[in-house]
């Protein structure tokens, strides 16, 4: 009996105690970083505050903390729009990319709202935007049809079952082609998305030569070529290529003015699957529209049918772990990923542009939001879904 009063009073001690701590700890996260509201640039983008949308700013404080102390290595920005208006825009010191310096970081600068980053395989969704686009204008009839009706050089490999490769396959990466850019390192030639630039042939060939492992649309293989090939059916479709056809359909009608696909192959064909370079809050203007339904600023810009399929896995797309992110198993779409998030019991679907180093435009439609991160973890896991799933969702109130 008396050991259980002692446990009594040493807990009525221990909670005050328990409650002042935790209450100096919210009030140490709040003193390490000052609010400020995003700046109104009449770029397009409505801006308001975290108070106006209901956004926890504690949580919200805890988050920007642990990035700038390196919690999460290198993260370069942090935006949240939510409810129609960005609410908020962090940016934080870190290195530009390199590819052949340790860890891939180059020169240390304090990134900003008006410097390009690039998003890496996060342009895999973009392309996929622009094919949607190409539909809608009837430059591409469907995504069912055969990508050798757009490649007029390469009919000499429409064989062994090839033919039957559409477009949906590429964008599904169930093309069902013989392709390895995971289990192989970067610095190995043996990795496909390496070994494309070490061999002279034509991209678009070395791709379609790989041999047919697989029945097309039953099996998902990450590839890099996939998006290439896309490129070059939207150029072949269009007579633009990805650089004039992204912003003269998608980049120029949402006043993103500055845009670079920084990377072709020495016969001018464009890596479409991870060479875009862009601002976070274009980025913004992305996720916006996607959340919209495709809409900007009262103009359809990508058909509702298109943003469904974005957002909805493709059939037995499911249970991905992708190297180098701590996200969990997701899901796979129309070249976006898909991952279902549970707080207090409810569950929320995203749809993500998702790239290397932690380059993500995360779309929340039940949640009215839009999230979007760059960083530099080229070599380190990459953390934003955790930050998203512990500080920014709970957030939202």
């Amino acid at each position: 009996m008396k050991t259980q009063i002692v446990i009594w009073k040493n807990l009525i001690l221990f909670i005050p105690l328990f409650l002042l701590l935790n209450c100096s700890c919210e009030k140490e996260f709040s003193s390490q970083w000052i609010y400020g509201s995003p700046e109104n640039i009449n770029d397009g983008i409505e801006v308001s505050t975290l108070e106006e949308v209901h956004l926890d700013a504690n949580l919200i404080a805890q988050a920007i903390v642990r990035i700038k102390n390196g919690k999460y290595g290198e993260v370069h920005s942090m935006l949240i729009y939510k409810d129609e208006k960005l609410v908020l825009e962090e940016y934080f010191p870190g290195h530009r990319y390199k590819w052949d310096a340790p860890n891939h970081h180059g020169e240390w600068i304090f990134w900003d709202k008006s410097t390009l980053h690039g998003v890496k395989s996060a342009s895999k969704s973009i392309t996929s935007l622009c094919i949607g686009i190409a539909i809608e204008h009837g430059f591409i009839e469907s995504a069912h049809q055969s990508i050798f009706d757009f490649l007029p050089d390469h009919q000499h490999l429409k064989k062994d079952g090839k033919g039957n490769i559409s477009i949906e396959h590429l964008l599904t990466m169930t093309s069902g082609l013989e392709w390895d850019e995971w289990s192989a390192p970067l610095s190995s030639g043996d990795n496909d998305c390496v070994g494309i630039w070490y061999q002279e042939k034509d991209p678009v060939t070395f791709i379609l030569e790989r041999s047919l492992i697989n029945e097309p649309g039953s099996s998902f293989t990450y590839s890099g070529g996939n998006m290439i090939v896309l490129g070059e059916i939207i150029r072949n479709a269009s007579n633009l290529d990805i650089e004039e056809f992204s912003q003269e359909y998608l980049f120029k009608p949402l006043a993103i003015d500055s845009s670079f696909w920084a990377i072709r192959f020495n016969n001018g064909v464009i890596e479409a699957g991870g060479s875009l370079e862009i601002t976070p809050r274009d980025m913004i203007k992305i996720g916006a529209t996607c959340l919209a339904n495709g809409e900007w600023n009262g103009k359809q810009m990508i058909s509702t049918q298109w943003i469904e399929k974005i957002a909805t896995e493709f059939q037995d797309n499911q249970g991905i772990n992708i190297p180098g992110v701590a996200s969990g198993k997701q899901g796979y779409s129309y070249s976006w990923w898909t991952k279902d998030y549970n707080h207090n019991g409810d569950n929320y679907n995203m749809f993500d542009a998702g790239g290397w180093g932690g380059q993500n435009i995360m779309v929340i439609p039940d949640l009215k939001t839009v999230v979007v991160f760059t960083g530099g973890n080229y070599t380190s896991t990459a953390k934003p879904h955790e930050i998203l799933d512990r500080f920014i969702i709970p957030a939202i109130q």
